[in-house]
């Protein structure tokens, strides 16, 4: 057995492809490592819902697109780390978040989201403006949040779309020489005073909240606080891969994919070969009634159309990956069986095998010292062939809604 793997091994490192596709798989394998340990488990799980890709772009393209295009493509932007600051005047509290936006692009933005939770009682008042790199300081937004008679959280999304903050920027259209109709407020703030043309450097996004309360000793903080706070500036490019019409980050999806793959592919292929070397195996070595029974009961099997079953059985069952991976290790190992019977029934007749048995060696030995140690080239070849067989049919599966 020693010399067959040494022969095996020989031949192995004689194929260019072989090593080549052990060169892929162990990449795979480094990629599916890291992603697991880097990327939280929570973004995975939150694949299919939507509110955990809210802040994303909606069919992005990918962040490397702007270095070969002529033109720069807004990037998406994600700040959640305001400069903050504190002051109170009497009974006046003010908290105020100020976020600093670089922009140097060609083209506007498709919005801005501001999402922010606050802490407070009574009922502060909430104002957002936005100084433009030309100085210029514009209005967005004034409102009064629900009123609370007690300390209570309130949190919301602010959306550019809103008409407050459209009519509040119509009032202000004296510092543009051009028509505000029909323009968005994304390219209302970002546009040039004289042109309807991205104007570019650094923007400052105000939040205010304004509270009143009790007159506030030094050293202590007032209970009108925004306790979270996050700017989206929306754009046309995001991430290694950009993303789909669900917000989804492609990139996660397919880092993610990739260790799942290779577990259903892995364990599908030797769970198939194994089941089906050891069947095939031993019906073609006993014959007879032993190897007709068996053969028959394989070919029940081999009859049976996979696809349609398998979409039966994860409608009615479950579709887990867990017994996706079973239902596919049922349709997978009857091939397999048929062609290790036939490559039994020749090597049984060897005289090594003739000898073993004629010295009283147990059925199952013979099988397993004898028999399936010439199968092995046939099974590493049917692993092989038998990974990305299950990964498609999985895929195929999802595809229609019925995968994990």
């Amino acid at each position: 057995m020693t010399n067959s793997i040494q022969e095996i091994k020989q031949e192995f490192l004689k194929s260019k492809i072989g090593i080549a596709g052990i060169a892929i798989l162990l990449a795979l394998i480094i990629i599916s490592i890291i992603t697991v340990v880097v990327i939280p488990v929570e973004t995975f799980k939150g694949w299919n819902n939507p509110d955990s890709w809210i802040s994303y772009p909606r069919v992005a393209q990918p962040g490397w697109i702007n270095l070969f295009s002529s033109e720069k493509i807004p990037e998406h932007q994600i700040l959640n780390s305001p400069h903050i600051k504190y002051d109170t005047s009497g009974n006046i509290t003010l908290v105020s978040h100020q976020y600093g936006v670089n922009f140097e692009y060609d083209d506007f933005p498709n919005d801005f989201i501001y999402e922010f939770s606050a802490k407070y009682s009574g009922a502060p008042l909430l104002q957002i403006s936005v100084i433009r790199p030309d100085g210029i300081e514009l209005k967005l937004l004034s409102n009064s949040l629900p009123y609370s008679n007690s300390n209570s959280v309130h949190s919301e999304k602010i959306f550019s779309t809103e008409q407050s903050i459209k009519k509040s920027l119509s009032l202000q259209s004296g510092n543009f020489l051009f028509s505000l109709d029909k323009i968005s407020p994304e390219e209302i703030i970002f546009s040039k005073t004289t042109t309807h043309q991205p104007l570019k450097g650094t923007y400052v996004f105000l939040i205010k909240l304004y509270g009143v309360e009790p007159e506030i000793p030094d050293g202590q903080i007032s209970n009108n606080q925004i306790i979270d706070s996050r700017l989206i500036i929306g754009g046309k490019i995001f991430g290694l891969m950009g993303t789909d019409e669900l917000r989804r980050d492609l990139a996660v999806g397919l880092l993610w994919g990739t260790p799942l793959a290779l577990f259903i592919g892995l364990v599908v292929a030797i769970a198939s070969v194994v089941i089906g070397l050891l069947y095939g195996a031993y019906a073609g070595y006993r014959g007879k009634k032993t190897d007709e029974a068996m053969m028959r009961f394989n070919d029940v099997i081999y009859a049976l159309p996979a696809l349609p079953f398998l979409i039966i059985l994860s409608v009615t069952l479950s579709n887990s990956i867990f017994v996706m991976v079973g239902f596919l290790t049922i349709f997978g190992w009857v091939g397999v069986a048929k062609v290790a019977r036939s490559m039994a029934l020749q090597i049984k007749t060897r005289r090594y095998v003739e000898a073993a048995s004629m010295m009283g060696q147990k059925d199952s030995k013979i099988v397993l010292r004898h028999i399936l140690p010439q199968l092995l080239p046939y099974a590493f070849a049917s692993i092989a062939i038998s990974v990305p067989a299950a990964i498609t049919t999985e895929a195929g599966l999802s595809f229609l809604g019925l995968g994990d």
